[in-house]
């Protein structure tokens, strides 16, 4: 056998054929059931032939006026009597009990292995590409039912990360696809009128490639928040909100828009660069998408296990309806979508993806008298004298 035919042997789909699960259960039922059928006859017969003499006996009966030799006479079987009379009952009784125990076992292990079958069948589905397949498997709580409900669960995140994954491909396509569509315009104006001011050109070329460059760099960490690829440590939130707003002043200041950063110590366990971006990208957000002399209010508090950071700034007002929407990819509302400053749209869909891998929550509320508030809350670090 060549090298390729012992690689195609080992596969699961060359594999030998073999007895079949309902077949090995039958013959194990089948078999305990007569091998406890032998037994008990195997003590049955040793129990009565411990007490029957091994030779026939032969007892006269006496009786008044009779003569010895007419007397009649009581039989007594010995052991080989019984054993004559006792094994052919002995066949037939374990003849029929494995009889009903191939009958019973087959038709007991085809009702024991059918939420195996029910759970291939959906496997078999899986794998050929449809996730919308649930088992939902009837009955009482038992391994098999933990098993089709763990196997449900998981088809459920693998249809809402592929949903995911296509929704951010299509859009992440759209929004590359743009940026280099519009470089090839202005190249192409460029070809055909040579007299055009060639420092505009540089310019608005200067503009599209660097919005390409930052949706590019957007998506890869926005592809590597979610991995957990990362040492968590105790951070100090106060500490990366009040950087993350002397970073930002510049932007807050060409924007006319005012920034306060308030509150005490809150201490998260997680990815010090990663937390960072997470107050950068609120921050950024906040600022971008204000109204003229807006504000900016950052707070952070500790609660007991937990460390919350909260972002809340003065805007249009946003429809409830579309704030569910703002943490997916290159989602914009409101006037997100027509600002001058919106953006790659992928600053909250990073965030969410942070605070995920932080096993965080992330909470996103409209403000009454327009803008927005976002808290997020972060497990504080475990206690190092507690076990």
């Amino acid at each position: 056998m060549t090298s390729h035919d012992s690689t195609l042997a080992r596969r699961p789909g060359a594999r030998p054929p073999g007895w079949s699960v309902r077949l090995k259960l039958t013959l194990s039922y089948a078999g305990l059931l007569v091998v406890a059928g032998a037994l008990l006859l195997a003590v049955v017969l040793v129990f009565l032939l411990r007490y029957v003499p091994a030779e026939a006996v032969y007892v006269p009966v006496a009786t008044s006026g009779g003569e010895r030799g007419d007397l009649p006479q009581l039989f007594f079987p010995g052991r080989g009597d019984l054993w004559a009379a006792f094994a052919p009952k002995a066949a037939v009784a374990m003849a029929a009990l494995l009889g009903f125990g191939l009958a019973g076992g087959w038709i007991l292990a085809g009702r024991m292995l059918a939420p195996v079958q029910t759970i291939t069948a959906a496997t078999r589905l899986a794998a050929a590409g449809s996730l919308s397949h649930r088992i939902d498997l009837p009955g009482g709580q038992d391994e098999f039912r933990e098993l089709a409900d763990a196997f449900d669960a998981m088809l459920a995140r693998l249809e809402a990360h592929v949903a995911e994954q296509q929704r951010f491909a299509a859009n992440a396509s759209h929004e590359l696809r743009t940026p280099l569509a519009i470089s090839q315009s202005l190249l192409d104006v460029a070809r055909q009128d040579p007299s055009r001011d060639a420092d505009l050109l540089i310019d608005r070329l200067e503009a599209v490639n660097a919005r390409a460059i930052a949706v590019t760099e957007a998506l890869l960490l926005l592809s590597r928040a979610g991995q957990r690829a990362f040492t968590a440590e105790p951070v100090d939130l106060s500490l990366v909100a009040e950087e993350a707003a002397e970073t930002l002043i510049p932007l807050a200041e060409r924007h006319g828009v005012t920034v306060e950063v308030s509150g005490g110590a809150a201490t998260a366990a997680g990815s010090r660069a990663l937390l960072d971006q997470v107050a950068v990208n609120l921050l950024h957000n906040a600022i971008v998408h204000n109204r003229p002399h807006g504000a900016v209010h950052v707070a952070t508090a500790a609660d007991g296990d937990t460390a919350t950071l909260t972002v809340e700034n003065t805007g249009a007002a946003i429809d409830p309806a579309l704030v569910a929407t703002l943490t997916e990819p290159f989602q914009r509302g409101g006037d997100r979508a027509r600002s001058d400053h919106a953006g790659v749209g992928l600053g909250l869909a990073i965030v969410d993806r942070i605070v995920q891998a932080h096993d965080g929550t992330l909470t996103l509320t409209p403000r009454d008298g327009g803008g927005l508030t976002v808290v997020v809350r972060l497990n504080a670090p475990a206690d190092p004298g507690r076990p």
